[in-house]
């Protein structure tokens, strides 16, 4: 935890507004949800608070379990390998980016008329763009040939789905994957392929 701190303060916090969702009444939780989304109404009204909160909450806290396995096979190793700085810029601007994209395409969806207007207002939360950037950048670390078959596997999980269903939300994880990939010039001076360099312990830890 000591080599990736960010990673687990950002845990931390969601497992926190997890909590607080639990045990909130269905009212509480619908306005918490809506108040923290990164929607076009939200994103209007209140754009920091918007981008920010919307990082710290996932809707269904059944979900957290999932997320805890995903932010230790993806965004804990990037931090480890790159630093926190580093890692903290690519998915702070993956997660900027990618919502302010994919809403825009709602916006230019809603003028003409081909979804309803109710979608200026729906939940957007979660943290699965910075995810898909963590995933992306995390190509550079592994030795071929088993970073292309990654390359590969990262690439299909998000496109198939932007192909399929084209959703928004589709679009924002093609974004965030894309920017990962994109901040190659990052990893420069940190080490490819192998094992991640281990920690020195202290003589009395266990």
């Amino acid at each position: 935890m000591r080599s990736s701190p960010g990673t687990h303060v950002w845990l931390a916090v969601i497992a926190i507004t997890s909590l607080v969702i639990a045990l909130s009444p269905a009212a509480l939780e619908t306005y918490l949800l809506h108040r923290n989304s990164s929607n076009l109404h939200q994103l209007a009204h209140h754009p920091m608070r918007a981008l920010l909160g919307s990082a710290f909450w996932i809707e269904n806290p059944a979900d957290f379990l999932l997320y805890a396995v995903l932010f230790e096979v993806f965004h804990a190793p990037v931090e480890r390998w790159l630093g926190t700085p580093k890692w903290l810029l690519t998915v702070a601007t993956a997660h900027i980016a990618a919502t302010l994209v994919s809403q825009q395409v709602v916006l230019a969806a809603i003028q003409l008329h081909d979804v309803p207007r109710s979608m200026a207002h729906v939940v957007d939360i979660g943290v699965s763009y910075g995810l898909a950037a963590s995933a992306g950048i995390l190509t550079y670390r592994l030795p071929y040939p088993w970073r292309l078959f990654y390359l590969t596997a990262v690439v299909a999980f998000f496109l198939v789905p932007l192909a399929t269903d084209r959703t928004y939300t589709d679009l924002g994880h093609a974004i965030s994957l894309a920017i990962g990939l994109a901040c190659h010039p990052l990893t420069r001076g940190a080490p490819t392929g192998g094992k991640p360099v281990a920690l020195e312990r202290p003589p009395d830890a266990h």
